[in-house]
């Protein structure tokens, strides 16, 4: 699955994609920083107790840029300086359907 349109919500706080299938999805920005997909980030999540909850600073869940990688992906700057996390298409779609 791929996304045919990529933006952020007026209000910054969301990431609205519409799908090739027709599906439109909107994501809080915390969710795909919790979700980060880099080995640093799973690796911390792997640390962590299922009931761990994350607390983001403004500056975690502030896109500073995005773009895409390839055909295959889309790549995210936080405005943190945050920016190894890929997060491929199907697995963004998923990411997307599930919350």
């Amino acid at each position: 699955m791929k996304p045919l349109k990529i933006k952020l919500s007026a209000e910054k706080d969301f990431l609205e994609v519409t799908w090739e299938n027709g599906e439109e999805t909107i994501t809080r920005l915390s969710v795909l920083r919790k979700n980060c997909p880099c080995a640093n980030c799973a690796d911390e999540r792997s640390r962590q107790s299922a009931s761990y909850f994350p607390i983001f600073s403004s500056d975690q869940v502030t896109i500073a840029s995005i773009g895409n990688v390839g055909y295959y992906a889309l790549s995210v700057r936080w405005k943190d300086g945050h920016s190894t996390g890929i997060y491929e298409y199907p697995f963004l779609y998923k990411l997307c359907k599930n919350n």
